[in-house]
């Protein structure tokens, strides 16, 4: 099993983090990178549908229900505590090259900030030792390499030569 490199999106609610992300994974996939996202939601969420089969058998008590098809799986599974990226990737993830992870400001990863000068005081990650870069609105003075956010083929290559084969792990 190979083990993916894996880089986190970070940034405040509404800055652009999941449409960036969106325009990243059609540019590694051009360059044969098998992409995977893990999206942090701060609160709960529900994924499952009422009155279908799968949500029926959550709500009777099943901890775990996993539906799967010829083309997808997905699982639905109570947890004791919130799993971390690098653990979610090490349980579930394998044949890929590159984890995109869009938010866990706070952990231990690789990170751009998505920064909008207009809607943000400062960086949230200004002073976080993982932070790698910028994608912004507006350039401003960083130490850090600093993209602008309709530069995706400048941030994929950012990130291809700082991330990939480089895992954290």
């Amino acid at each position: 099993m190979k083990i993916p490199s894996i880089i986190a999106i970070v940034g405040t609610s509404k800055v652009g983090k999941t449409t960036l992300i969106e325009r990243l994974i059609p540019k590694f996939k051009e360059k044969g990178i098998e992409v995977a996202v893990i999206k942090h939601h701060p609160h709960d969420f529900d994924i499952d549908i009422p009155g279908k089969d799968t949500h029926r058998l959550k709500t009777a008590g099943a901890k775990t229900t996993i539906i799967s098809s010829p083309k997808k799986i997905a699982m639905v599974s109570d947890v004791k505590k919130e799993i971390m990226p690098y653990e979610i990737v090490k349980k579930f993830i394998d044949d890929v090259d590159l984890v995109i992870v869009e938010g866990y400001k706070r952990e231990k990863i690789p990170k751009i900030e998505v920064f909008r000068n207009k809607r943000d005081a400062k960086p949230v990650c200004a002073n976080d030792p993982h932070l790698i870069a910028f994608a912004t609105d507006k350039h401003f003075p960083s130490d850090k390499p600093v993209f602008l956010l309709n530069d995706v083929e400048g941030i994929a290559q950012f990130i291809i030569a700082h991330c990939i084969n480089k895992s954290g792990f």
